[in-house]
């Protein structure tokens, strides 16, 4: 184990919609007041998306993130980590637009393609608050995420060009091969940081077997790394747990996981980041500070960003 670990707070997403939650941030203020929670609560990295302030929906508004990201950053210095994954169907310009605009310090690089399916949710609700929520999630049923390698070539250049660092997201192991090949071929250097996501349909099932596992093949094939872990769903804890045992860092929140335990709703992402910090200073381990976070993975610093 390690004396500090990273806690990433993913504020908001574009996985969970309105009616799942009253407790899911939607306004740019909302979102903005989460993030700065989290950071009082330990998180020295907030993972920032964008919603339709009226209907909650995901989108890539460059100006709601203007709002989102300056007002966080008046407030608190926590690292700043913009998506470029986006929501369901954006293309792969509204997805860069943000790290060629605002030059934050990290941001999400999604490490290959897959099946991202939220579809078998929708029984589970009979009314939803608004009716763009079930033919968003029934989309994803015939829906491939895509990030090819042209892509990904493309990406490695705009993170470069803007000092962002990637958070590769490994969804499975064939991504782990992907960002071992853009090491190989030149497009990013060592050391990277990866982050494990688990629990998405489509993608590795969240178990202690599988996270050792991807551990110990990244390791082999990538040598030099840092790593977090997220888990989408009720084993959020547990392998977040397991990461801080194996050397890792952590990221919780409401993007992943709307519960703080079993039939107990989270009414923040504060709520969160406040346990794991416990569970990890019950082990032994400090959650770090956003400064030690930026010597930890190595970014350029907040006063480099362009917002």
């Amino acid at each position: 184990m390690r004396e500090k670990a990273v806690i990433t707070a993913a504020i908001t997403g574009s996985i969970h919609t309105p009616t799942m939650s009253p407790y899911l941030p939607i306004t740019p203020k909302q979102i903005a007041d989460e993030a700065v929670r989290a950071y009082e609560a330990g998180a020295a990295v907030c993972h920032i998306h964008a919603r339709n302030p009226e209907t909650g929906m995901p989108v890539p508004d460059l100006e709601l993130i203007k709002e989102i990201i300056t007002d966080i950053k008046s407030r608190c210095d926590i690292v700043i980590c913009i998506t470029t994954g986006g929501g369901l169907g954006m293309t792969v310009e509204q997805r860069v637009a943000p790290v060629t605009i605002y030059k934050p310090e990290l941001a999400s690089f999604n490490a290959g393609s897959i099946n991202f399916a939220l579809f078998p949710v929708i029984p589970r609700y009979k009314e939803w608050k608004f009716p763009w929520e079930p033919q968003y999630l029934a989309m994803s049923e015939d829906f491939i995420f895509p990030n090819t390698f042209k892509t990904m070539r493309e990406y490695c250049k705009h993170f470069a060009d803007n000092g962002t660092k990637p958070e590769f997201e490994i969804y499975d192991a064939g991504m782990v091969n992907n960002v071992a090949f853009l090491i190989q071929a030149g497009y990013v250097k060592k050391p990277v940081y990866i982050q494990f996501v688990m629990g998405v349909l489509g993608g590795i099932t969240p178990s202690p077997e599988n996270l050792l596992f991807l551990v110990d093949y990244a390791k082999r094939l990538i040598g030099d790394f840092e790593f977090s872990v997220c888990v989408a769903g009720r084993a959020q804890f547990p392998i977040c747990t397991q990461s801080l045992l194996l050397g890792g860092n952590v990221r919780v929140g409401l993007e992943d996981n709307l519960y703080l335990d079993k039939g107990n709703m989270a009414k923040s992402n504060a709520e969160q980041v406040a346990k794991i910090a416990r569970i990890a200073r019950e082990l032994g381990v400090e959650p770090a500070t956003p400064n030690e976070a930026r010597q930890i993975l190595g970014l350029k610093g907040i006063d480099k960003v362009n917002y």
